[in-house]
């Protein structure tokens, strides 16, 4: 079977860059999604959008193997995705400085009208920051753009004392997890690896 196109349907340089460097060469396509109709708790939330993300790409490219994530942070039960603004992240470190949150990233793979769709949880262990260090932080720009304002391949890794579960699923895709569902779905993980490595 001819290996299909790899369809990203996610705007994330992280998990583009997770994806290369794990020796994918994904196309991305943006769903255009509007991410603020879907409510529910966390662990559901994720995986709505995902599921919402990888069926819009996956009518425009029904050619392709289409991947959809979304990340949202939980944090005493709410489920925290890109800050609003400055104001907000800034609430938000001084919320979760010295305390774990739960990292949740929903996935759906689409592939000639079949769809498999998982959530992968890992826990994040936040360091306990100054204000000085939360206004630094806030002030590059970088926690505005990411799901639970903050990074662990950024900026914001000092901030990151350690984490329980798929380190990659932190940066917004569980390559473990990912695997098994193009498994699931027929698509050999090494037929992905770019010719170059072979």
């Amino acid at each position: 079977m001819a290996v299909p196109p790899l369809v990203l349907a996610s705007a994330s340089p992280a998990r583009l860059q997770t994806l290369r460097s794990a020796g994918l060469d994904p196309e991305v396509l943006v769903s255009g999604v509007d991410e603020t109709q879907v409510t529910g708790p966390p662990p559901e939330l994720a995986l709505e959008l995902a599921r919402r993300k990888a069926r819009a790409v996956a009518a425009l490219r029904p050619d392709a193997l289409v991947v959809g994530c979304d990340s949202v942070l939980e944090l005493d039960g709410r489920a925290l995705g890109k800050p609003r603004d400055a104001d907000d992240a800034r609430a938000r470190w001084r919320e979760m400085r010295g305390r774990s949150g739960v990292l949740h990233t929903g996935h759906c793979a689409v592939l000639g009208g079949r769809e498999l769709a998982r959530g992968a949880a890992t826990t994040v262990h936040f360091a306990q920051v100054s204000d000085e260090e939360v206004e630094a932080y806030v002030a590059t720009g970088e926690p505005l753009a990411v799901a639970g304002a903050f990074t662990v391949d950024g900026l914001g890794g000092a901030f990151v004392t350690g984490v329980e579960g798929d380190p990659h699923n932190v940066v917004g895709i569980s390559l473990p997890l990912l695997r098994v569902l193009l498994g699931e779905l027929g698509v050999a993980w090494p037929s992905l690896w770019r010719r170059a490595h072979g």
